[in-house]
């Protein structure tokens, strides 16, 4: 059996997107609001758009809804898990006060923990992928809609 290697190379090429835009906000100090996390879901958006495109054009003539759906959803599996590790890392090993820096921006009567904020992550980036996945899928599908044969309607059919 043929398997697409698509969700793969474009879950990691999402994944390393994500990552540097992280990197490039925390060169600048933005990485500790979370409003610009709003850009990740513009780099999942796009990159798992290009993905369903090209696999659709992959399979051509035997594109099916379900292979597409599954397709674009381990797109976005792939970054988020990828991205999520990455995360669970920087906030623990490379930056160990980054979360509670992150939190203090919203409110302190929290005790969350990292644990907590690692897993929100992931739930939000599993989140983006089902909401993409599902919209994606109504562009990409092939419509179920037939053509209907045109007929004179008039009085003498009545």
């Amino acid at each position: 059996m043929n398997k697409s290697k698509l969700p793969v190379v474009f879950g990691i090429g999402i994944s390393v997107l994500l990552i540097l835009f992280f990197l490039v906000f925390a060169s600048f100090g933005l990485h500790t609001n979370p409003i610009f996390s709003l850009f990740n879901g513009v780099v999942m958006a796009y990159g798992m758009f290009m993905a369903i495109k090209k696999y659709k054009k992959e399979k051509a003539e035997s594109f099916k809804y379900e292979k597409g759906f599954v397709a674009t959803f381990l797109t976005g599996l792939n970054a988020t898990v990828i991205f999520t590790i990455f995360f669970a890392l920087y906030s623990s090993l490379i930056e160990p006060n980054y979360i509670s820096t992150m939190l203090g921006n919203w409110s302190t009567h929290y005790n969350t923990s990292e644990g907590l904020v690692v897993f929100v992550v992931f739930v939000m980036g599993m989140a983006t992928t089902m909401m993409l996945t599902l919209a994606y899928m109504q562009l990409f599908k092939q419509s179920w809609n037939t053509q209907q044969p045109k007929t004179n309607v008039g009085l003498s059919s009545i």
